[in-house]
């Protein structure tokens, strides 16, 4: 299980995340939403390791991660929002340095490279720089990657950008299989239509604060709301929609 124990994030003094508490279990697909400037992004970077709280813990099996980022960091797979990559190289280039990092055993490295190429259909380009790839593709290649060495956490930060319809509908199923399979999987996202589709479980993030953590079920019950879009609007978003749209409209007609 993953948790996150009362951790914050200060700068300056100024909280960015404020006091987030929540666990994410295995067999679970917990989505993790937020409006732009939440904290979210600071929160998944804290769970991975890349930067640390100022207060609170995150744990892993009951074992804060710090004790040894090294082994957390083995057994987690990470998709970042951003993605970052040495774009010189080809597709399998970039795979393999992935796999050596991770000091995987070569045959198997290998199998599962060219098996991932194959299934995301990347197999005819392996040998073409990712500086030609499309963003899809480099999305593909980042999923690729975090998925190599069979991980038991799989951190999810916007996955499906870029991808086509055909590679959403693959990696949507692909998400609920590694629940299924014991993995525990966090999702952030801001397509509300999939998170609603697949999560079990969500938590809501507001100006650094968690104002939901529950399953959607129970949310809709308590909220007397459809759907996870008016859940989201009602304790995320402080705009009213209508009247912007309204705004904008009459600017641009006058």
């Amino acid at each position: 299980m993953l948790e996150l124990r009362n951790v914050s994030k200060r700068y300056s003094g100024i909280p960015v995340v404020d006091n987030v508490h929540f666990q994410a279990r295995p067999g679970e697909i917990t989505g993790y939403l937020g409006p732009n400037g939440s904290g979210k992004s600071t929160t998944m970077k804290i769970i991975t390791g890349l930067i640390e709280p100022s207060s609170g813990e995150v744990l892993f099996n009951g074992q804060p991660i710090r004790h040894d980022l090294m082994a957390y960091r083995r057994s987690m797979g990470y998709v970042p929002e951003e993605p970052h990559l040495y774009t010189h190289l080809s597709g399998i280039e970039y795979l393999v340095m992935v796999a050596q990092l991770r000091d995987m055993d070569r045959s198997t490295a290998s199998a599962r490279i060219y098996g991932l190429l194959r299934l995301f259909g990347l197999y005819d380009d392996r040998d073409v720089p990712m500086s030609s790839y499309s963003k899809g593709m480099r999305q593909k290649i980042l999923l690729s990657a975090a998925l190599l060495h069979n991980p038991d956490v799989v951190l999810l930060d916007e996955p499906f950008s870029g991808l086509d319809v055909g590679s959403s509908l693959i990696l949507r199923s692909l998400i609920e299989e590694l629940a299924r399979r014991g993995k525990v999987v966090l999702f952030s996202s801001h397509e509300l239509e999939t998170v609603e589709r697949i999560c079990s479980h969500i938590v809501i993030l507001h100006r650094g604060k968690v104002v939901a953590d529950d399953s959607i079920e129970h949310l809709r019950t308590l909220m007397e709301l459809p759907t996870l879009e008016d859940i989201f609007s009602q304790l995320a978003i402080e705009h009213d929609f209508a009247a912007i749209s309204r705004e904008i409209a009459d600017l641009i007609h006058a």
